[in-house]
């Protein structure tokens, strides 16, 4: 670990050196950024991409001074001058990148999905079983203040009756070219990189929908695939934590050229899972929970736009004079700090502590048991 600071409360912590491999668009808006602001506790020293373009571009963008830069995964994970691995590549390569990291004992942040099927998934807890290091999978919806007092509410809520998750977004563009971070992208790509990211992809979804799933690879199931991997993750993994598994997926429907919508049912009350992309430029993600007598309902905002709120609102009768009935509404915004500012908190305290992290592989497992809930219900009813 590099120097060390003294905080405030007197203690002397250190700050730890970041490896980043991918230098594309998450990496350029937020994983940068966030680095530089939290300068107390990180360090960027090197960067890692196939494009020697993203790589002169970002590591400018380093504001601690210019770090190492390598095409190599593996030269930036065996480095003694990395402490941790920010995992931001393509997602066909987030499991072979985190099993490198873990070879060499290190802990890292691992972009979602942490992978996309069974096979690469265990092949991922097996690696960690043998490794000093740990995978912390960048879930930051499950890191924002909002959320977790969420949690506290249900848990106390009696007799759920409904719930959704919903999360319908404009473009990506739209929020990110107005993030003031001016992200690029390169085509210094070479051939070979390209076809070998593209035979990964297809092994990465055949195995997933075709030998586990047992649906059919379709141009447009293997979209949906991706979507869910992508979008879907970050629901489906925060319903997960705020009301458990599913006993099952009753039905789901996928509507061209990208919304789907499932139906779960849990012991007691079903969930709605709505998701998808439209051309109108807002960002409609939240989930809610209602019982007889309070309502508690998390508002997201885009995070590619630095400090916009994630709130937490709950509505519950009360009862007012001379026997009349109402209700009072709460709105809670518990800090001004974003998911991944709290989600780099959260990592920076694991790696201290040697901490299992909350956002483990296994609990990332489960989301997989989704997809395949929710691509065997579709079949079941295209097929009926």
């Amino acid at each position: 670990m590099t120097q060390s600071i003294t905080h405030a409360c007197g203690t002397l912590r250190p700050i730890l050196r970041v490896g980043l491999i991918g230098c594309g668009e998450i990496a350029q808006v937020a994983h940068i950024p966030n680095l530089n602001h939290m300068s107390d506790k990180f360090v960027t020293t090197y960067l890692c991409d196939v494009s020697q373009q993203a790589l002169l571009h970002c590591a400018a963008k380093v504001s601690q001074g210019p770090p190492k830069t390598t095409r190599d995964a593996e030269v930036l994970c065996s480095s003694d001058e990395v402490d941790v691995v920010v995992i931001a590549s393509a997602d066909a390569f987030h499991v072979p990148h985190a099993i490198l990291a873990l070879k060499y004992d290190k802990y890292c942040l691992l972009e979602k999905p942490a992978a996309l099927n069974y096979r690469d998934i265990d092949a991922l807890i097996k690696a960690e079983s043998s490794s000093k290091g740990k995978v912390f999978v960048g879930y930051m919806r499950r890191y924002s203040l909002a959320f977790l007092e969420a949690v506290k509410e249900v848990k106390e809520m009696q007799d759920i009756r409904y719930a959704r998750v919903r999360d319908i977004i404009g473009p990506n563009s739209d929020f990110v070219d107005q993030s003031g971070t001016f992200p690029r992208r390169f085509d210094d790509i070479s051939m070979e990189d390209i076809n070998d990211l593209n035979e990964r992809k297809e092994d990465i979804i055949d195995q997933a929908l075709t030998k586990e799933f047992g649906v059919d690879a379709t141009p447009f199931s293997k979209l949906i695939l991706i979507l869910l991997g992508g979008l879907g993750s970050h629901d489906l993994s925060a319903m997960r934590e705020l009301l458990g598994m599913p006993k099952s997926c009753l039905a789901a429907s996928f509507a061209p050229p990208g919304i789907w919508t499932a139906l779960f049912q849990y012991d007691g009350f079903p969930v709605i899972y709505e998701s998808g992309f439209n051309s109108i430029p807002t960002f409609d993600c939240c989930i809610e929970v209602l019982s007889d007598d309070k309502t508690v309902r998390i508002n997201y905002e885009t995070p590619y736009i630095k400090g916009l709120p994630i709130t937490l609102t709950i509505r519950e009768r009360v009862e007012g004079s001379f026997g009349s009935s109402g209700f009072q509404e709460r709105v809670i915004r518990p800090t001004y700090e974003d998911a991944y500012n709290l989600e780099f908190d959260a990592f920076y305290e694991c790696v201290l502590s040697r901490e299992i992290p909350k956002t483990t592989v296994a609990d990332a497992r489960s989301d997989i048991d989704l997809y395949a809930m929710i691509f065997k219900a579709s079949h079941a009813k295209a097929t009926c």
